[in-house]
């Protein structure tokens, strides 16, 4: 991601942090199909080690991640975000940084990321995953969710604040392909129509994808 779009990004989610802390930051209670596999992630990786919610805005997932019993940091480009983070989940981790550039290696037993790969452009995501795998230990797990889609927006204005954020929407195939371009081995792979008058309107993918790598003999 080159810097203008980087700091486009941030500069953006600085200023709807605050709205978007009100409007998404309870939104789990109203999605079932997203709870259900959080909770499965979390029986998953629970055993693993600690998990990382990449893109975490104002905390949501990693608070419902850390109440199932899940040592969870959150990371966020926007300085913003991660106040609100910290604000409404003041027992939880958040450190501002990018997700293209975590410093984990090789230590998390799971990734999150809930809808933050639609900001970051198709010939960078095989880099991307490679890197998230990396963080991983031999068998952890990445929960990437995003919007399908065959065209993408650019937006001006969010909640009436000005913007200037590119919303990148893909197919299930092609996210599958790049996580194995990556290194991962797809373990699971779900859609879903939005939920009415929640979110907007448009289909939703969820990946469950395995680092495969095989821990190193000490023997």
């Amino acid at each position: 991601m080159n810097d203008d779009r980087l700091n486009d990004l941030r500069a953006g989610y600085d200023r709807v942090a605050a709205e978007y802390a009100v409007r998404i930051g309870g939104e789990l209670a109203v999605k079932p199909f997203d709870r259900t596999i959080l909770d499965r992630f979390a029986t998953l990786t629970r055993p693993l080690g600690p998990v990382a919610d990449l893109g975490c805005g104002p905390g949501h997932v990693a608070a419902y991640l850390h109440d199932r019993g899940i040592d969870v940091i959150g990371i966020d480009l926007s300085p913003a975000m991660i106040e609100q983070a910290r604000t409404l989940n003041p027992e939880i981790p958040f450190r501002q940084g990018s997700m293209l550039e975590i410093e984990e290696n090789g230590t998390l037993g799971g990734i999150v990321a809930f809808y933050s790969v639609i900001h970051v452009a198709r010939d960078e995501q095989p880099r991307l995953f490679t890197r998230w795998r990396r963080a991983l230990q031999p068998g952890g797990l990445l929960l990437l969710s995003f919007h399908i889609g065959e065209s993408d927006r650019h937006l001006d204005e969010l909640w009436g604040i000005p913007v200037s954020i590119d919303f990148l929407y893909f197919t299930r195939a092609e996210i599958e392909t790049r996580l194995t371009e990556g290194g991962f081995a797809i373990a699971e792979s779900h859609e879903r129509d939005p939920y009415p008058d929640v979110e907007v309107e448009t289909r939703r993918a969820y990946i469950l994808a395995r680092n495969p790598a095989q821990p190193v003999s000490k023997s």
